[in-house]
C-alpha cells in the first residue's frame, strides 16, 4: 500500500511573489509610494490577523493597507482599500516553482497549500500555479491565521499524512508552528533573513531549486 507522502506549502512568499504584488498594487493607488507601503503593510498584517482571526482575508488586506497608509501619511480613497484583493490573483509565481512542483508530483508526493487566505482568492491564484494541488487549507477553513496551529491541525486530521514536509518562506507564520508540532520543515529564505531562533531550523534553501531531492532525503531519515 502506498505511503501517504505530503509536501505542504505556504503560498504567498513561497510560491507567489507577494512583495512584488503588494508593491506594484500599492503603486497603482499611490504612485511612487509602493515600497514604503509594502514595508508598512508587513508590520500591520499580522497585528490585524491576531486581532480578528475570523476576519476574511480580503478584509485583512484592506485594513492592513489602511493602517499602512495612515502610518506613512499617504492618502487613501475608500474604494482603493480593495486594490490588494483585486490584484492578488495576478501576483507573479516565482520562476523556480514550476520545475520543482512538477518533480515532486512525478516522484509521487501529494501537494497541499496551507494558506492565510480566503477560498475564493486562493482559487483564483491556483489558476496561475503550474501544477494541481491535492488539498488546500485556508484561514477560512481553519478559523484562524498562522502562526496559529489550526491550519496544521486541520490538515493532519483531514489527510493523516504518514510522511510530511512543510515548505515555507515565513519563519514566524510557518517555521515556528511546524517546529512546535514536530513537522519536518524547509525554510525557503528568499529574503536572506536572519532567523529569530536558529535552533528551530532544519533545512534552509534560498529558493525552491533542488527541493524534490531534499524532501526525499528528509523522508528517508524520518
Amino acid at each position: 500500500m502506498d505511503i501517504m507522502r505530503w509536501v505542504t506549502f505556504d503560498c504567498f512568499g513561497t510560491l507567489v511573489d507577494w512583495r512584488h504584488g503588494i508593491w506594484t498594487s500599492a503603486d497603482l493607488i499611490a504612485p511612487g509610494h509602493g515600497r514604503r507601503l509594502l514595508d508598512a503593510y508587513g508590520r500591520h498584517e499580522r497585528e490585524v490577523q491576531a486581532e480578528s482571526p475570523g476576519l476574511r482575508y480580503r478584509e485583512v488586506l484592506a485594513e492592513s493597507l489602511r493602517r499602512a497608509c495612515a502610518e506613512e501619511q499617504v492618502p487613501l480613497a475608500p474604494d482603493d482599500a480593495s486594490v490588494l484583493a483585486a490584484t492578488l490573483p495576478y501576483w507573479p509565481v516565482f520562476p523556480d516553482v514550476g520545475d520543482e512542483l512538477t518533480a515532486l508530483r512525478e516522484a509521487g508526493w501529494r501537494l497541499a497549500l496551507l494558506t492565510n487566505c480566503d477560498r475564493d482568492l486562493i482559487g483564483e491564484t491556483q489558476r496561475r500555479l503550474p501544477v494541481r494541488f491535492d488539498a488546500v487549507v485556508t484561514a477560512e477553513d481553519a478559523g484562524a491565521y498562522k502562526p496559529s496551529h489550526a491550519h496544521f491541525d486541520t490538515f493532519s486530521r483531514s489527510y493523516e499524512p504518514e510522511r510530511w514536509v512543510h515548505v515555507a518562506q515565513s519563519f514566524t507564520h510557518d517555521l515556528v508552528p511546524a517546529h512546535r508540532l514536530g513537522i519536518d520543515r524547509v525554510w525557503i529564505n528568499r529574503l536572506g533573513e536572519h532567523p529569530e531562533d536558529p535552533s528551530i531550523l532544519q533545512e534552509v534553501r534560498p529558493d525552491l531549486r533542488g527541493l524534490a531531492e531534499l524532501v526525499e532525503v528528509i523522508a528517508a531519515s524520518a
